[in-house]
């Protein structure tokens, strides 16, 4: 490997780190130079500049496909709509404290619930995270994944605007209708909403049932345009919550690259022979199985049918998750850390960030385990020091 050289201006040298590289975890140093990597070696520095790790992990800024925390800081409690630049700023500082470097915003394209504000919030979300990134006041890189709730009537009408915005890096194609995918048992969607809405019975019916006719009128012409509209402007395309052998065959035969969160071991497994690339929920992996009774990750993960992790509602999940998998199923580190960082990297479409290796992006995170919890004790973006 590169030797460490003298230090530039321009340099910063970390030293007595163990190293998660692609294929081992080693002891040694790195240099970063002009927010990249500039060198890698297996020895100590011996450089007075350099900054002593303690022997603690280095590992590549984590990559995050979904997460809908942006959502719960605009709303951080029912009938609360929280300003959208500062939600924002409170999303972003909790996503750099847990070792992520990349995400991409999951915001949804339409609604699924009742009173809820998401149409509203696409606009909000979009306009913040643009402005943000023109001030260079995020401590992160945001980008877009637009989660296409295809029985809405309104999808089509709501993604026009944001169809060609430079930020999107992933659209999801997505059911959330009760009685099938994620909410295919019905007695745990109804215990669900009654819950969290506060809804009586007849409400929760008249709900159900306004739901099943949107999806009779809506949901193939929905679902015909936007596939159209994606493909034409190369924007990956994620399936999501496939649960039987014909969602993965449509979404494999209409050229979906990516499989998001199978709900059954044998949608997974056709996915995996099918080509595309799964991507499971770290919550998953960090509860010991689904919230809602579907695959579990760590099952996926054991038979090989994972390949990268999201951290969906809890975004330490991300960098809890690998080490668990490493513990549990003897997952070797590398390839775990590889499935929050270098694989959804590419899965993203970045070719510059996801490894350590010189050359990439100094996106870094230092981290200590503790009682068997890894504690992020710094991150970099790009050679910049932000936790």
């Amino acid at each position: 490997m590169t030797r460490v050289q003298a230090p530039m201006a321009t340099e910063t040298i970390l030293s007595n780190a163990r190293i998660v590289g692609p294929k081992a975890v080693f002891a040694g140093s790195l240099a970063m130079s002009n927010g990249r990597i500039a060198a890698v070696e297996r020895v100590a520095s011996g450089l007075a500049s350099a900054e002593n790790l303690d022997g603690d992990l280095l590992l590549p800024g984590l990559v995050e496909l979904h997460t809908d925390n942006l959502e719960h800081h605009v709303t951080p409690r029912p009938g609360v709509i929280w300003p959208a630049a500062a939600a924002l700023n409170g999303h972003d500082a909790q996503l750099a404290a847990a070792g992520i470097t990349t995400v991409l915003d999951a915001i949804s394209v339409g609604e699924y619930r009742r009173g809820s504000i998401r149409a509203r919030m696409l606009g909000m979300a979009v306009a913040a995270i643009t402005a943000a990134r023109a001030a260079d006041t995020l401590r992160i890189d945001h980008y877009l994944h637009l989660r296409l709730e295809l029985s809405d009537a309104r999808v089509v009408e709501l993604f026009e605007p944001h169809a060609d915005e430079p930020l999107v890096r992933l659209a999801s194609l997505m059911d959330h209708t009760p009685g099938q995918r994620q909410w295919r048992d019905m007695d745990k969607y109804r215990r669900f909403n009654l819950s969290r809405n506060n809804w009586t019975e007849r409400e929760m019916d008249d709900f159900i049932g306004q739901r099943l006719e949107n999806q009779r009128r809506h949901f193939a012409d929905n679902r015909r345009v936007l596939l159209a509209a994606c493909q034409a402007r190369a924007i990956p395309l994620a399936s999501h919550d496939d649960t039987t052998l014909d969602h993965v065959e449509e979404a494999a035969g209409d050229g979906i690259a990516i499989a998001e969160f199978p709900t059954t071991v044998a949608a997974a497994e056709l996915a995996h022979r099918r080509g595309m690339a799964i991507v499971m929920g770290a919550p998953n992996v960090v509860q010991g199985g689904s919230h809602s009774g579907n695959a579990s990750a760590i099952e996926l993960a054991a038979l090989g049918l994972v390949d990268a992790l999201a951290s969906d509602y809890v975004p330490i999940s991300l960098l809890q998750a690998p080490f668990l998998l490493s513990e549990r199923i003897g997952t070797p580190l590398p390839e775990a850390v590889a499935w929050v960082s270098a694989n959804p990297a590419r899965m993203a479409g970045f070719t510059d960030r996801g490894e350590i290796v010189p050359g990439r992006r100094a996106d870094l995170v230092r981290v200590r385990e503790v009682d068997g919890v890894p504690v992020v004790r710094a991150v970099w973006r790009a050679g910049r020091r932000i936790v």
